[in-house]
C-alpha cells in the first residue's frame, strides 16, 4: 500500500502555524524546531521558505495587520476614516495581543503595514493638514492604538483587597481584573474620542501645521 502524501509546506501553511502559535503561547514558542514539529515536517524544511525566524515572526506580523481595514478612509471625512480605522486595528490586535511588540515597532518592510501607513497619512494630507502635522497625527495613532493592546490596565492591579489598606484612593482597585472589558475598552474609545475632538477643533481653526 501507498504512503500517504505529506501535504504540501507552502509558506501560508508556516505563516498559519506561526500565527496560531504566537497566538496560543507567544512569541518565544515560536521557534523553528517547534514549529516543524506542529507541521509535521523536518526543520531544515522550514529554511526552503524562511530563512529566519524573524522572517516568519515579520510574515505573521504581515498577515495580522493586512486584516485591518483602510478602505474605510476612501468617502468617508477623515475624522470618520481615521475613527473607523483606529476601531478596526484596535479589534485587529485585540484578537492577535501577542504579536502587538513587532508591530509596535512600526512597519519595517511589510508590503500592508506600509500600505496602511500611505493610507492614514494620505488620508490627513488630503484633508489638508500639513506633512509635518499628519506625521505626528499617524505617531500619535500609533501610540494609542498599540499602546491599548500592549496590556491591560485593569489586570495591571493586584486582586487583594488588603493590599489597598494603606491606598484609600484606590480601595476598590482589586475589582478591576473582574470589569477588564469595560474598563480597557472604556479607556480606549474615551481616548480615541479625545484625540479626534481635539483634532477636530484644531483643524475647523485652520490650525493644520
Amino acid at each position: 500500500m501507498a504512503r500517504p502524501r505529506q501535504a504540501l509546506l507552502t509558506k501560508e501553511r508556516i505563516v498559519e502555524a506561526a500565527a496560531a502559535l504566537i497566538d496560543a503561547e507567544g512569541l518565544d514558542a515560536c521557534s523553528m524546531r517547534r514549529l516543524a514539529t506542529e507541521l509535521g515536517v523536518q526543520g531544515p524544511s522550514l529554511y526552503n521558505h524562511f530563512a529566519t525566524k524573524a522572517e516568519i515572526v515579520d510574515a505573521v506580523a504581515e498577515a495580522v495587520v493586512a486584516q485591518v481595514d483602510i478602505t474605510v478612509f476612501g468617502g468617508n471625512d477623515w475624522r470618520e476614516g481615521l475613527r473607523l480605522w483606529a476601531k478596526s486595528y484596535h479589534a485587529v490586535l485585540a484578537a492577535h495581543p501577542n504579536i502587538v511588540p513587532v508591530l509596535a515597532t512600526g512597519p519595517g518592510r511589510r508590503p500592508a503595514g506600509l500600505a496602511m501607513a500611505e493610507a492614514v497619512y494620505g488620508a490627513l494630507i488630503e484633508a489638508g493638514w500639513s506633512r509635518a502635522r499628519a506625521t505626528h497625527i499617524g505617531a500619535l495613532m500609533r501610540y494609542l492604538i498599540t499602546g491599548s493592546a500592549l496590556g491591560s490596565f485593569a489586570l495591571g492591579f493586584d486582586a487583594d483587597p488588603e493590599l489597598y489598606d494603606h491606598y484609600p484612593h484606590l480601595h476598590r482597585a482589586h475589582e478591576l481584573a473582574a470589569h477588564r472589558a469595560a474598563v480597557d475598552e472604556g479607556a480606549f474609545e474615551l481616548g480615541l474620542d479625545l484625540l479626534i475632538t481635539s483634532l477636530s477643533d484644531r483643524y475647523d481653526q485652520g490650525v493644520r501645521r
